[in-house]
């Protein structure tokens, strides 16, 4: 009876549903529980159809240029749902510690090379900031 009302309220907040199962990039890490504070960004890029192989091949090399601070939580890629999507998961104390790493990355060679050829892959991408719940483990 409870469980019947919550969702019969919860369906007056909710504006749209969506579900995807998503895989890991087996190059990345693997998300690790981090001590905090921290932001987090969460990328997401759709793929142009067919590109999804190319993708992960050039991002296989790219990420040692995003790993020295270890900002780099997670790299996932759509199964089930919306097809060709990638997420990337990054870490960062603050705002600023974001555009100093960010801008760090395109002082190192090749991370240039890197964007030059998974640019023309993406048909959108999106860039959200997120701030942890107290009990992620992701602080």
């Amino acid at each position: 009876q409870e469980s019947r009302a919550f969702r019969k309220e919860r369906s007056r907040m909710l504006l749209s549903r969506r579900n995807q199962l998503l895989l890991e990039f087996s190059f990345w890490n693997e998300p690790q529980p981090r001590q905090g504070p921290n932001i987090y960004e969460l990328r997401t890029y759709k793929l142009k159809p067919g590109t999804m192989i190319e993708w992960g091949n050039n991002w296989a090399r790219a990420i040692k240029y995003r790993q020295e601070n270890q900002e780099a939580v997670g790299g996932f890629f759509s199964q089930i749902g919306e097809l060709y999507v990638v997420h990337h998961l990054w870490a960062y104390k603050d705002l600023q510690s974001r555009e100093e790493t960010r801008n760090a990355a395109w002082r190192k060679r090749g991370w240039d090379e890197n964007v030059y050829y998974t640019v023309p892959l993406i048909r959108t991408m999106e860039s959200r900031i997120m701030i942890p719940l107290k009990i992620s483990p992701l602080q």
